[in-house]
């Protein structure tokens, strides 16, 4: 289904669209210099590996270890002054509520996990490249997208919950209408959980993620707080769809198939980099700075897959909840809320837009509705503009 023609100033006011223009453009940029530092510091490291690295001896694995936990934590020094711009002017655009403790315990406990799980990386990629010098490229990727399954899984009972707090969905009205959804949708919901994200932020947002028993649909707490049963329904469909399509079985099936290439690429572009030092531990800097330029493109690729799912699920919860009217004003209300671009440069959104801009949401609720000539029709196309901009 096509979206039909939306003019962003039809649903927001030309102060809302600078508000987030204004805001928008510096956390680009933020983030546009932070891939810039991670970058140029790893292309450093690799064009002059440290002499630990090179004379790592009979102790390989320990070496690739530690380079790899001290490269983690290196990158993440780096990027920690951007990061705190970005806490700073989320904090003052209303966005984040979490103070500077809580926010440097948050980056704490992410920069410990990642520093202990680059180090094991480093470790097992080094053990395999020693043992298959010429083809490590294939037990490379096969690991890769097990160990990707493997956290997909244990994340929101192993992870998760060390930064947030969840609970299941209680006994109630929206609890009752969740259910009636998922019946509706034949879809095994899994388990419906409430998180704390409150304590962070004032946006809203909700996801579905684990595998098997672990499966689960999140509702951000400020979601069930802030906004109307209705437009909770209509995020509660729209998750429902990525439950009901096996999205994140299939977003690992494609990370399968996409896999082997993208680790012959890193090979390639390691062992060129790393010259004399390929199979050592000093080949690791050229490791990571090739897995990162691999993964930006690859990056890329996953966004547009990404925008076509994410359009399924929003068609799935039209038709499911049927209530255009409430999806209009959703999608208005979390931009706002998290102060996005109705419709962001288009440049950027085609390289990295994981989602369709609102505009385009907005003009698919519309399609929708007119589609079905349902009698609210009407309404739906009409601006959802409030004196108070919620």
């Amino acid at each position: 289904m096509e979206p039909a023609p939306v003019d962003a100033e039809g649903y927001f006011s030309q102060e809302e669209i600078d508000r987030a223009r204004r805001y928008q453009r510096p956390r680009r940029a933020l983030g546009f210099a932070g891939l810039a530092l991670e970058g140029g510091a790893l292309a450093l490291v690799a064009s002059r590996p440290p002499e630990a690295l090179r004379s790592a001896g009979e102790r390989p694995l320990a070496s690739a270890a530690a380079a790899g936990a001290a490269l983690s934590l290196g990158l993440s020094a780096v990027t920690l002054p951007l990061g705190a711009v970005s806490h700073h002017r989320a904090v003052d655009a209303g966005i984040s509520v979490q103070t500077w403790g809580g926010w440097a315990g948050d980056v704490a406990k992410a920069t410990a996990i990642e520093t202990a799980m680059a180090g094991a990386g480093s470790a097992g990629a080094m053990i395999v490249i020693r043992r298959f010098p010429d083809n490590w490229w294939a037990p490379v990727s096969a690991g890769a997208v097990a160990l990707s399954a493997l956290l997909v899984a244990l994340q929101p009972v192993l992870l998760d919950p060390i930064f947030n707090k969840f609970t299941p969905l209680e006994e109630g009205e929206l609890r009752s209408e969740v259910l009636e959804l998922a019946g509706r949708a034949d879809v095994d919901v899994g388990e419906v959980y409430r998180v704390d994200a409150s304590r962070r932020t004032t946006a809203a947002n909700a996801y579905v993620n684990g595998l098997g028993r672990t499966k689960r649909v999140v509702l951000f707490d400020t979601l069930l707080r802030d906004f109307p049963p209705a437009e909770v329904s209509s995020v509660v469909a729209h998750e429902l769809s990525h439950v009901k399509h096996r999205d994140v079985p299939r977003f690992l099936a494609w990370m399968a198939i996409a896999a082997p290439a993208g680790a012959h690429l890193v090979q390639r572009l390691a062992e060129r980099i790393a010259g004399e030092e390929r199979g050592s531990p000093a080949m690791l800097p050229a490791l990571a700075l090739s897995a990162g330029v691999v993964s930006f493109f690859g990056g890329v690729a996953g966004a547009a897959l990404s925008r076509k799912v994410e359009v399924r699920a929003d068609v799935f919860s039209l038709d499911l909840a049927g209530d255009p009217d409430a999806f209009i004003s959703l999608e208005r209300r979390l931009a706002l809320k998290a102060l996005a671009e109705p419709r962001p440069p288009r440049l950027l959104q085609k390289l990295f837009g994981t989602h369709p801009p609102t505009v385009e949401r907005i003009g698919l609720g519309l399609a929708w509705g007119a589609t079905r000539r349902l009698p609210d029709t009407a309404a739906a196309a009409a601006p959802r503009r409030t004196p108070e901009g919620s």
